[in-house]
């Protein structure tokens, strides 16, 4: 087999510059294990790749995608992967000799190169990538819950447990419940003891993240929103804020935690320049942590976590490739409720 189907970026757009089209197989070097994909998803930032990728050195055209599960294919004789096992791929290509790779913090690699962003992803037939970027896959999730686990299950982790440090008998914010790292989020929590408030503007999703575990929801648009965050809390505030949306809920994210409280962010989508309410931050003595996805460690860890539990990342819908745009128009319209997965026939 010497071609595949794959979704390419041909441009930056809309719809039209993301075409279903037929390349070459990625060819396997040394080290390196070829996977056929099961299922890949979306994440935000391949809607950003398609619609600008500005500041992401990229060359056009290019595979887009992140996430990534399936089975290995072709690997080194001796390795630890045999054709046929199933796993769930880690979308960076490191240097390993960087200050920060030899220290094990590969995801602040001064030369990595992400799926989808720099190099060839993962919305394709086939991947390779250096053995190490495998983990094995939880015989109790689907393929498109564990290609899950790649980006928004990292992210919210690393967030969560890494950067924020979460403790039993603490109580966590989460803004923008529905999309896929702010769920995440709700559902990798600590074993115990820990309580999720959740924020959305729909209803809807309020009421279906109650049902998944969340303590309590609050409308992000409601003009009482810090006193609810306080009626909830005894008076007391958040010991730890998850948040992705940046500019529009930075200052009830700020005003709703509790002195020496810390705020963990990895997005911006509604604006990357909100105001920096200083004096809160020192007289307060909070904490702000900035965040992005995660290390192949911390991917094992939460794979481990994943399956000792038995948790099921929750998906919003399925397409098949073929799909890819439906997709992209959900996700742009912020309609889906967790992932959003695509399958490979």
């Amino acid at each position: 087999m010497d071609s595949m189907r794959a979704a390419v970026l041909t441009g930056h757009g809309g719809n039209e510059v993301v075409s279903v089209t037929t390349r070459p197989m990625p060819r396997r070097q040394p080290g390196e294990v070829l996977v056929r994909m099961r299922a890949s998803g979306l994440n935000r930032v391949d809607l950003y790749m398609r619609n600008s990728g500005a500041g992401i050195t990229h060359e056009l055209p290019m595979v887009m995608g992140l996430d990534g599960a399936g089975t290995v294919e072709e690997a080194d004789p001796g390795s630890r992967f045999a054709p046929g096992d199933p796993v769930v791929v880690y979308p960076v290509r490191t240097c390993g000799r960087c200050e920060f790779c030899l220290r094990g913090e590969e995801v602040l690699c001064t030369s990595a190169r992400y799926l989808g962003e720099h190099i060839d992803g993962s919305l394709s037939g086939f991947v390779c990538v250096p053995e190490e970027n495998l983990v094995r896959k939880p015989e109790h999730l689907d393929w498109v819950e564990a290609a899950s686990l790649c980006v928004a299950g990292l992210t919210a982790w690393r967030m969560i447990h890494t950067k924020g440090q979460v403790k039993p008998g603490e109580t966590v914010l989460v803004f923008g419940i529905g999309g896929s790292v702010s769920l995440a989020a709700l559902q990798l929590r600590a074993d115990g003891g820990i309580r999720t408030i959740v924020t959305s503007r729909d209803q809807e999703k309020l009421d279906a993240a109650l049902k998944l575990g969340a303590f309590a929801g609050i409308r992000t648009d409601s003009e009482r929103f810090v006193d609810e965050v306080m009626d909830l809390t005894g008076g007391r505030g958040i010991d730890l804020v998850i948040e992705n949306v940046g500019k529009a809920v930075w200052p009830q994210a700020m005003r709703a935690l509790v002195r020496g409280g810390r705020i963990v962010t990895c997005g911006a989508t509604s604006g990357d320049d909100p105001s920096a309410d200083l004096r809160r931050l020192f007289i307060r003595q909070l904490k702000v942590l900035g965040s992005t996805l995660g290390t192949g460690s911390e991917l094992a860890e939460l794979v481990a976590f994943v399956d000792r539990h038995q948790v099921k990342p929750h998906i919003d819908s399925v397409y098949p490739l073929t799909r890819v745009h439906e997709a992209f128009d959900r996700m742009e319209a912020g309609r889906q409720f967790g992932k959003i997965g695509i399958t490979f026939e």
